[in-house]
């Protein structure tokens, strides 16, 4: 292992999100259905979150749920909001074990009320812990935090609190459900598909993208390394030369 970082090698990012998807394309190829895949994913997610902890990452977000997926069947719908209450029970249960930090971005006005306070018990309990802080996306769109964000600082301004000259790119940032979290260096798609699907609209301005022909359920640590080094090898200039 190096002791030194070579000059102008690009460090390890602080911040990794990652669009969570072919779960449904995973089980149609095996004859399964839909939330099948979901499971199968919700263990893939299961074990980034764990490598990304070894590896050192700070933040972890992921895109478990966006405000279009409600147009999906009741059942898979169902079988979602089931798994993710799932995993807040166990991660409840052991997070004085695991030390992992949660946060929740989106509307979650719209979950059952028992999944909302699991929610809001995650994000409350493991406020201290200082290891990983992985940040779903539950009910979440890009363009809906910004109409929200918008709306919450003309309130603002309604109030007298703020002044309307007084929103910037610096002032904004603190009106989204990101409101202190820094924006992710990395942003990974796998299962193919290339677009952002109106993930982090905002935050995702200088990400470095890297899509992957991989269905999220057969993603692992090695694909992760590997979207790492992809990383590592471009050149930021952040609209510089």
């Amino acid at each position: 292992m190096a002791l030194f970082k070579k000059e102008n090698e690009v460090p390890m990012p602080r911040h990794i999100a990652i669009i969570m998807d072919g779960n449904g394309r995973w089980a149609k190829k095996r004859g399964l259905p839909r939330t099948a895949g979901h499971a199968a994913g919700a263990e893939t997610f299961r074990k980034i979150a764990n490598y990304c902890r070894t590896l050192g990452v700070e933040y972890l977000t992921v895109y478990a749920f966006s405000t279009e997926n409600w147009k999906r069947s009741e059942e898979e719908v169902s079988g979602i909001m089931k798994l993710l209450g799932n995993y807040l029970r166990e991660a409840l249960q052991d997070m004085e074990k695991n030390h992992v930090r949660f946060r929740f971005f989106g509307d979650l006005t719209r979950l059952s009320p028992e999944l909302q306070q699991l929610c809001l018990d995650a994000q409350s309990r493991s406020g201290a812990f200082d290891d990983v802080q992985v940040n779903f996306c539950l009910n979440y769109g890009g363009r809906d935090e910004l109409v929200k964000a918008a709306k919450a600082f003309a309130l603002d301004v309604a109030s007298g609190k703020r002044q309307a000259e007084e929103l910037t790119e610096d002032v904004l940032p603190d009106y989204l459900y990101s409101a202190g979290v820094p924006d992710p260096e990395l942003i990974i798609r796998p299962s193919g598909e290339m677009r952002t699907s109106n993930f982090l609209l905002w935050q995702s301005a200088y990400s470095e993208y890297v899509f992957m022909d991989v269905l999220w359920p057969d993603f692992g640590p090695k694909e992760l390394d590997a979207a790492i080094e992809e990383y590592k090898r471009r050149n930021r200039r952040f609209g510089g030369v």
